[in-house]
This record gives structure tokens, C-alpha cells and sequence, in this order.
């Protein structure tokens, strides 16, 4: 913004993606402090994962030359050198199919080190045992979120009118949610950038069908690989009372509604937090990157989540379904997510641990800045 003058202010600090890791360089080159948001892979679990990539390297598990190499006897052993993480297994933390994103990532974790401050998009009371190892491995750690919860304590904050997605919204669906009973249905979506086979498809269709709940189920054009999905017509006639497909929706509206009993997720770290924010608890079906480390902590560390296999089945989609919609797993999944939600709001609240984070890092920034113009 133009200062009265017509002149604008000079640049203070940078904020910059995790993983852009320039813009360390040009920090450095023009002495400004510099905060890293890890956007992607965001939760502290899996970046304390991909600090250890290079552990990985020196101890052989990594590059792998092929899937082939990952045998139940290699994933389920326990990892015992990532601090906060305790009994982790290999298979939980963050996995690439590509070496060239592997070396990536590692080069970031180096690079984080130089930055002023390292902004997670979590609270502390979600994953404190993580963020306080990660604190004395990076520079300032700070934990601020849920940034939704965040922006819902400003009134009139100029991103409500625009949304935070870039994908248009269908919200025919909020209609459909009101004239169903509370907690009864089944919210699936997949995000917006995992693919998945036309089996696949299939198999999570009749899973939701015989379960006989409700569900929302988000399928993006994209969704199949270079294919339309394709529901059989009898799967359609069999749910056409009791089931809405679209292709996008206000997915923070839709976790928030009454109606929403639970999440079949990918388990991507904003679908994950904004899930435990709204106290939905989650059946989790991890693809690639964080989200196989978002799940493991979800289903074994958080309390709110179960766990589908990789080889989806429609009888295990609807046992799992039928489980978390009316089990009595489900109901104590659903009691450890109200208990989330609540302290995600406590996180938020103008004396919350993040809310109080916020005001430390840009205090923080203003403190390098002015060290800076001494020098």
C-alpha cells in the first residue's frame, strides 16, 4: 500500500513458502528477516519426517530403486532417531515417488535453518511434543492455527467475500446437508490435486451404497487420471434418495454443518486440520507426500481417525463407514475430535497459544528488521 506521500514503504521482511527456497538467498542479499509458512506438507509431524530424509539416505532406505523395495518388513520398522516421534514406523513418514522431490525437500530442510522464524499451520496443543523438538533443531518456531479459526475472529476480514478456494464452489449442497439428520452422513472428498483409478471409483462407491448412510462425495472433473469417473447406473439408481455428487464445495461450511457426521479424506494436512477444527472425526486413506504421516497421527496419536487400506474394497469401505457413522469406535472417534475442536477454538481465542504466536513472530520480524538497519 502507497504511503501518503505517493511513495511506498520500503519492504520489511519476507514471508515466503517453505519450500521457495530463493527467497532465503534474496533475504540474505538484501538483509531482510525472513519467515518460512510451510504450505505443503504443513503439519510439524511430517516436516520433522522430512527433516530426517537425509537420516534416511545415510542409513539406506533411501532412494529407493523401485515400489518393489517397500516390503511390509521395511515399513513397519520403527524409526528411533526422529525427536517428539517416538515409535514411529517407516511407512508413516512422508514418502515421494521421486528422488528429484526427495533431494528437494532435503535441500529445503537445509536451507530452513537460515531462516528467521519456521510458521507452522497447526496449534500447539495438537502436536506440542513435535514442535518443541523442531524448536531446538530450526530457528523460531511458531505454531498459528487454525488460520480459518484465525480469520473467523475478525469480523469483517476482506478474504470472507472472496473464499479461499480456487476452485468454484458448488453450494446447492448446503441445502441438501439442512434436510438431512445431524450427524448422519458421510463427507468424502479426495482434495484437489490426488488421482485415483476407475476401480477405485467404483469400490468407494458401493462401499458408501452398502453402508446405507448419506454421503457427499466431491468427485473433481480430474479426479480419474486422463478419464471421466463413471458410476455404474445401478450404483446411481440405488443411491439417487440418499447420496450428492459434486464436483467442489465450501468445504469449511460442509465439516461445520450439523449434518456431518464423519470424513473420508486423503488425509492432505488442510482437509486433516480443518476436519479436527470442526470436531468430524475421519476414516483415512492416504495417497502420497505428508498425508501417509497426517494419518498415522490421526488414526494412532489424535484419536479421531481409522485407517482404509491402500487396496480399497468396497466390504472394508462399508464395514469402515458403518463403524465410524454408528460404532462404538466411531463414538469415542467423534468424543476426541469435539475435544480438538475445542481446543482449536481455545488456540484461536484472543489469549490462545496461536493467536499469542501471531503477535510474537511479527514482533519478532520488526525486531530482526530493526537489528538490521543498526547494522
Amino acid at each position: 500500500m502507497a504511503a501518503s506521500n505517493n511513495v511506498s514503504p520500503p519492504v520489511s521482511c519476507i514471508v515466503s513458502d517453505g519450500l521457495m527456497t530463493f527467497t532465503i538467498t534474496a533475504a540474505e542479499e538484501f538483509r531482510l528477516p525472513i519467515a518460512l509458512f510451510f504450505t505443503l506438507a504443513a503439519s510439524a509431524c511430517s516436516l520433522m519426517g522430512s527433516e530426517h530424509y537425509s537420516a534416511l539416505v545415510e542409513r539406506g532406505f533411501a532412494p529407493l530403486k523401485d515400489e518393489s523395495c517397500l516390503t511390509d518388513d521395511i515399513l513397519d520398522k520403527v524409526i528411533d532417531w526422529t525427536p517428539g516421534m517416538n515409535g514411529v514406523q517407516l511407512r508413516a513418514l512422508p514418502y515421494w515417488d521421486s528422488d528429484i522431490f526427495l533431494n528437494f525437500t532435503v535441500e529445503a530442510m537445509d536451507r530452513a535453518h537460515k531462516a528467521s522464524a519456521v510458521v507452522f499451520h497447526t496449534f500447539d496443543a495438537l502436536e506440542q511434543d513435535v514442535l518443541d523438538a523442531l524448536s531446538s533443531m530450526l530457528p523460531l518456531v511458531y505454531a498459528i492455527g487454525p488460520l480459518q479459526l484465525l480469520l473467523n475472529q475478525i469480523p469483517e476480514h476482506p478474504l470472507k467475500p472472496v473464499g479461499y478456494s480456487l476452485w468454484k464452489e458448488e453450494t446447492e449442497c448446503l441445502q441438501w446437508l439442512n434436510a438431512k439428520a445431524p450427524n448422519s452422513v458421510i463427507y468424502v472428498n479426495f482434495g484437489s490435486l490426488a488421482v485415483v483409478t476407475p476401480e477405485h471409483v467404483i469400490e468407494f462407491g458401493w462401499g458408501l451404497a452398502n453402508s446405507n448412510h448419506p454421503f457427499l462425495w466431491i468427485i473433481r472433473p480430474d479426479l480419474v487420471a486422463g478419464e471421466t469417473a463413471i458410476l455404474p447406473p445401478d450404483f446411481v439408481a440405488d443411491t439417487k434418495e440418499r447420496g450428492m455428487i459434486v464436483s467442489w464445495c465450501p468445504q469449511e461450511k460442509v465439516l461445520n454443518h450439523p449434518s456431518v457426521g464423519g470424513f473420508l479424506t486423503h488425509s492432505g494436512w488442510n482437509s486433516t486440520i480443518e476436519s479436527l477444527s470442526a470436531g468430524v472425526p475421519m476414516l483415512c486413506w492416504p495417497l502420497f507426500g505428508d498425508q501417509q504421516t497426517n494419518c498415522y497421527f490421526t488414526c494412532n496419536e489424535w484419536g479421531s481417525g481409522m485407517e482404509i487400506e491402500s487396496k480399497v474394497k468396497r466390504d472394508e469401505v462399508e464395514k469402515l463407514v458403518r463403524e465410524l457413522m454408528e460404532g462404538e469406535k466411531g463414538k469415542k472417534m467423534k468424543n476426541k475430535a469435539i475435544e480438538w475442536k475445542k481446543l482449536a477454538e481455545e488456540a484461536t481465542g484472543p489469549q490462545g497459544s496461536s493467536s499469542k504466536n501471531l503477535d510474537n513472530l511479527v514482533k519478532q520480524l520488526l525486531l530482526n528488521n530493526s537489528d538490521v538497519l543498526r547494522d
